[in-house]
């Protein structure tokens, strides 16, 4: 009985052995396939292109033969029809766009010569052109005029008594020290009183400077201190600037001094500037720097209006530039068509190019054009090298 149950065991672990073996002669097998289909594809692809550069090279024989030998013929042949474009030198500028705003930097909040009180009177709104100087608000100063008609009696008093002591010491009556205590007591209340007029006058609140009362969130009865937002805001648009947060991966292109062209959308105005301020920081939160351009006086134009900023960082003199759509791709890099009249046809030639930068539809090229290049702009879709092309 044991016996039976080794030989058993010996067979079971000599079939695992056996299918493992199979298992990976199979695997083997597969990927020595797998490696001969990869190989006989990339042999049958450079076979097919061998061909159709035979068969291309066939055909412009053929076309030449038959143009020597049956002109009308070839005149009829189907040719594409294109567009073409002379390459002629032209300024090439690169900008970054970025979305900003319009800003000023006179921009006042009205606060309180002290500690601010309640209001009583009101005379401005929101809209109004205000002058440096003018009466915006009046606080509550019933308890200071109080106290001021308690101390002009006292200092009526004082005033009275320091001239009888003074009158008296001329006759030699009283003594010096009685005369310098009038004197003290008076100037004390004199100090009294200038001190409460001063409290008296804040509660008076002027406009510091002149300008357009912006916002006007301040109520009578409601306690004013200047503290944002209960307040005045009066904006001077005399100094105007458009402010731009600009991403962090433009900190070494964008300097100051730079070109830049503000762009105004809903008022179709465009406005040449430089950049007058480079922030320092980089906004944690954006990962944005700041830039600033300064911008002359207009009234159209209104703090945090939208504004287009366009910073100039590149600009080429007499460069060829070609649309962007007419650049295509192959295996060796990027190319267009031209127009070559050959052999008094016109055929679609392929020239590989070298592109620069790229802005608003158009690509500097670096090389690769000549200035009597005719660059194909329609119809180069689908063209191929030494195909038959017509203008008309």
């Amino acid at each position: 009985m044991n016996n039976k149950h080794q030989i058993n065991n010996t067979t079971m672990k000599g079939l695992i052995i056996l299918s493992a073996m199979v298992f990976l002669v199979s695997c083997g097998a597969g990927q020595k396939e797998g490696n001969a289909q990869l190989t006989d594809m990339k042999a049958e692809l450079a076979k097919l292109r061998s061909e159709r550069d035979v068969l291309s090279a066939k055909m412009t024989k053929l076309e030449a033969d038959i143009l020597k030998l049956d002109p009308a013929a070839a005149a009829a042949e189907n040719a594409k029809l294109v567009q073409v474009t002379s390459v002629a030198p032209q300024n090439f500028a690169h900008y970054i766009d970025l979305q900003g705003r319009i800003a000023t930097e006179n921009i006042y909040y009205v606060t309180p010569r002290g500690m601010g009180g309640q209001v009583r009177e009101i005379y401005v709104k929101q809209g109004d052109r205000v002058n440096k100087g003018k009466l915006l608000i009046k606080l509550d100063d019933a308890v200071i005029r109080q106290q001021i008609s308690s101390l002009k009696s006292q200092l009526e008093f004082a005033t009275d008594l320091y001239k009888r002591q003074q009158n008296l010491w001329k006759e030699g009556i009283g003594t010096e020290v009685q005369l310098l205590t009038a004197k003290n007591n008076m100037e004390g209340l004199e100090k009294q009183m200038s001190l409460l007029n001063e409290q008296l006058s804040m509660t008076n609140v002027y406009a510091e400077v002149s300008g357009v009362a912006e916002t006007v969130n301040i109520r009578v009865g409601e306690t004013f201190t200047g503290a944002p937002p209960a307040g005045i805001t009066i904006v001077n648009p005399s100094t105007l600037k458009a402010v731009v947060d600009v991403p962090e991966n433009y900190i070494s292109k964008v300097k100051k001094g730079m070109s830049v062209m503000v762009v105004i959308p809903d008022m179709n105005k465009t406005i040449e500037t430089k950049v007058s301020l480079v922030s320092e920081v980089i906004n944690a939160t954006n990962r944005s720097f700041t830039a600033e351009c300064k911008i002359p006086t207009d009234a159209s134009l209104k703090p945090n209006q939208i504004a287009i900023v366009k910073i100039l960082d590149h600009e080429m003199k007499n460069s060829l530039i070609a649309p962007i759509a007419t650049i295509q791709t192959d295996e060796k890099g990027k190319f267009v068509y031209v127009l070559a009249n050959e052999k008094g046809k016109q055929v679609a030639r392929k020239k590989s190019v070298v592109l620069g930068e790229v802005y608003d539809e158009k690509v500097e090229i670096k090389s690769g054009l000549a200035e009597s290049d005719q660059l194909i702009t329609l119809g180069f879709q689908g063209l191929y090298d030494g195909q038959l092309i017509t203008t008309k």
